[in-house]
């Protein structure tokens, strides 16, 4: 110990004194006193009423928000579902046939299963398949928990008593079992896997589809002409994907608005103008006959026939941008009815097309009389939303998957102050637009793209049918049997169109099928990683009094474990960055041990992001005396728009401990009056030693953590472990984001074997 600091007798283990910064509202009963040091600090109550306020403000503005973004992909199937499904002229019992699907399909698929029950099923305002996963694992042991951020995600399963037997025994059966348990990982992860791997077909479908409108008016136009159009609008889209999604929805929404109203006009007009007759399609009779008339070749045409609905899939992976009430209304009150009145009025027109051409394009060959133009314009617009809805649902899809710990760090801009799951991440983006504008030039045309489209979407409705079931059983606590009645019909025509789309695979769909499980294998193959990352860690997280110790005449050792050596002190003051918040900083063990020295004042610093834009900052910190002399933990809570670690970092965490230090000694809230104050002799040699520290120097401790595999790893395993190593070595960390003075960084590096 230094001369300057006080005598002291301090035995490792006591309780430490939990006590909220001056500058904090939550106030000293937020915590348990007598906390052992390392403990994780209870933020009960409070804390988590004010998330959950932040959280009703998000769903608030949401409301506010346009919903135009999410129907962008099923509001312009009408451009292609026609000529996707028939390859001649139909007969009208035909034409009626596949009407009378259409419309039961977005009945029933879209209207009641994901309208009004899976997107009942958000995680905290999350949509998608990933959404579901994190949501089970909140409610049900099923899931390994990443310890750097265990201590901020809330479990809320239900007891026992509160569940009936027959849902309590699929809880435990769960539970228990490990195959379920790997199998829901697995639903998860290859779900989000082909909503973006079909997301990179999306767009290219969408703006081809419109952009071919143009061989209506100038029939010789080349195909080189049509491809080269579409990828420099896709360009562009991706291109202005930094202006974030808020900016984007603004603009777009009134083009959906005008789509869907002009496509709701043609219908009208079709139906009045041409053959009325084709209403009779309301009638399920007609679809159960087309399908018992052609046989297999109607089975087969049901993967054209499902282009109808994908985009239900996007639809449920953008509910972090926008709220579940306004997709539902502005759904059942506008989208719906307007896309039944275009396929409709299609019909009705492909029914007396005396060319037999009308159904190879059948928006453009379909559209009133003095409106071509116009309607390609805005075919082009809706197109460009259309791609926009599938961009936004891999950002919310990607950030969900790194959230879990199943893809490594990547940059991640969050775009809006008010939506925290608004995101735009520079990476994705790029590679997007990169694999698109490949999949546009190779396709060519939306005939093929309508080959390879579809199958990844179908699969994803179908691994949602089974993860909604086990919500309605573990949270919702619906009966058994009910789950299982509408299970049985979601999953039988889920199956349906899944039989049907797995015959394009020899066609094109081999494509998106490789790329969800090239994405598939990546997730799985990180969070093994991570798992086993996490392992190895384990052994370093332990209480203070398991490092150190004093001796009989009151000096600071090492316990014998670590070897015993005394324990210098250096002048200044330590910042060491906590990833965990919870017992002993590996980063800390590691510079004592290599050291056998300590900073006259060390402050354990960990960051708790919460998904808010930002905290205020009489709320922020929460400051710990542990029970080492001068030393403290200070924990950051703090939104996505709040610049924390920045190069005056070191002149915030001293003024949070002089406020801290002089907590009971005034009612001031700045360090300049606290220092002033008139203190206690034990108070004054803090703050002395304190303020003494900070002018000599300031370091931030940050670990450097090198892994290896450990000798006698069995070669599959190896090869495994290798590959998540490689892509960990080169891929971005997360402390590439902080703006800290590299002339005050020192880096400790450490090796871990897994």
């Amino acid at each position: 110990m230094t001369d300057a600091e006080p005598l002291q007798h301090v035995q490792f283990g006591d309780g430490i004194r939990p006590v909220k910064s001056r500058s904090s509202a939550f106030g000293e009963k937020a915590m348990h006193e007598n906390q052992v040091v390392g403990e994780k600090v209870k933020e009960i109550d409070e804390e988590e009423l004010a998330v959950r306020e932040i959280a009703d403000q998000d769903l608030n503005s949401k409301k506010k928000q346009s919903t135009g973004v999410i129907y962008g992909d099923i509001g312009t199937s009408p451009l292609y579902v026609y000529s996707s499904t028939f390859t001649s002229q139909p007969s009208y019992e035909d034409l009626v046939g596949a009407l009378s699907i259409i419309i039961w399909s977005l009945t029933l698929m879209v209207s009641i299963k994901y309208v009004f029950i899976v997107l009942a099923a958000d995680d905290d305002g999350e949509g998608g398949t990933f959404a579901l996963y994190s949501l089970l694992a909140r409610y049900a042991n099923i899931v390994r928990k990443d310890p750097n951020t265990a201590g901020t995600v809330k479990m809320e399963r239900h007891l026992t008593g509160d569940l009936n037997p027959m849902n309590k025994g699929v809880r435990s059966f769960i539970e228990k079992s490990s195959v379920m348990r790997l199998t829901l990982k697995l639903l998860g992860v290859i779900g989000v896997s082909m909503v973006m791997s079909d997301g990179v077909l999306t767009p290219a479908q969408s703006v081809l589809g419109a952009i071919q409108g143009l061989r209506v008016a100038q029939p010789d136009i080349t195909t080189s002409t049509i491809v080269g159009v579409t990828c420099a609008i896709l360009i562009l889209l991706f291109a202005v994907q930094p202006f974030g999604t808020t900016k984007i929805a603004s603009s777009f929404a009134p083009i959906v608005i005008v789509w869907l109203l002009f496509n709701a006009v043609c219908g009208i007009y079709n139906l009045s103008m041409h053959d009325h007759t084709v209403l009779k399609a309301f009638s399920p009779y007609f679809a159960g006959q087309y399908l018992v008339r052609n046989g297999e070749e109607g089975w087969r045409s049901l993967g054209g026939l499902l282009l109808a609905f994908t985009g239900v899939e996007a639809l449920f992976a953008d509910l972090g941008a926008f709220s579940k009430r306004a997709v539902q209304i502005s759904w059942l009150g506008f989208s719906f009815p307007c896309l039944l009145l275009a396929y409709i009025g299609q019909a009705a027109y492909i029914s007396k097309d005396a060319t037999e051409e009308a159904y190879t394009n059948p928006f453009f060959n379909t559209v009133p009389p003095g409106t071509f133009y116009f309607s390609l314009v805005l075919a082009v617009l809706a197109a460009v939303v259309a791609s926009q809805a599938m961009i936004t649902g891999s950002f919310q899809l990607l950030a969900q998957v790194m959230r879990m710990s199943y893809f490594p760090h990547i940059k991640t801009v969050h775009t809006s102050k008010l939506f925290h799951g608004q995101v735009y991440m520079p990476f994705a983006n790029w590679l997007l637009m990169i694999g698109t504008v490949i999949v546009t030039a190779v396709y060519s045309d939306t005939t093929r793209l309508g080959n390879a489209y579809g199958v990844c979407v179908i699969a994803v409705t179908f691994i949602t049918t089974l993860m909604v079931s086990l919500v309605a059983l573990i949270i919702w606590r619906i009966n058994l049997f009910i789950v299982l009645f509408f299970l049985l019909v979601f999953a039988c025509l889920d199956g349906v169109y899944l039989s049907s789309a797995l015959t394009k695979v020899p066609k094109g769909a081999w494509f998106t099928i490789m790329l969800g499980a090239i994405l598939s294998i990546t997730f799985v193959l990180w969070r093994f990683g991570k798992e086993n990352q996490w392992t190895s860690e384990k052994e370093d997280r332990f209480q203070l009094s398991h490092l150190l110790k004093n001796d009989s005449a009151g000096d600071l050792m090492l316990t014998e474990q670590f070897g015993g050596m005394k324990i210098s002190t250096v002048g200044g003051v330590g910042i060491f960055f906590d990833k965990i918040g919870d017992m002993v900083p590996i980063v800390f063990t590691q510079f004592v041990r290599k050291f056998s020295a300590r900073p006259q004042i060390i402050v354990w610093f960990h960051l708790r992001p919460l998904s808010t834009p930002s905290i205020p900052e009489s709320e922020r910190y929460v400051v710990q005396r542990t029970s080492l002399p001068y030393s403290y933990r200070i924990t950051v809570r703090h939104g996505y728009r709040d610049d924390i670690v920045s190069p005056d970092l070191a002149r915030l965490v001293i003024e949070q401990l002089v406020l801290f230090i002089t907590r009971d000694t005034g009612r001031s809230s700045s360090t300049t009056s606290a220092r002033s104050i008139e203190h206690s002799p034990a108070v004054q040699q803090e703050l002395h030693v304190l303020t003494k520290a900070a002018q000599d120097q300031v370091v931030y401790v940050m670990g450097k953590e090198q892994m290896r595999i450990k000798a006698g790893t069995g070669w599959v395993r190896r090869g495994l472990l290798w590959a998540f190593l490689w892509i960990r070595e080169n891929s971005r960390t997360k402390m590439a984001d902080m703006d800290i003075p590299v002339e005050q960084l020192v880096e400790v590096g450490f090796v871990k074997e897994i």
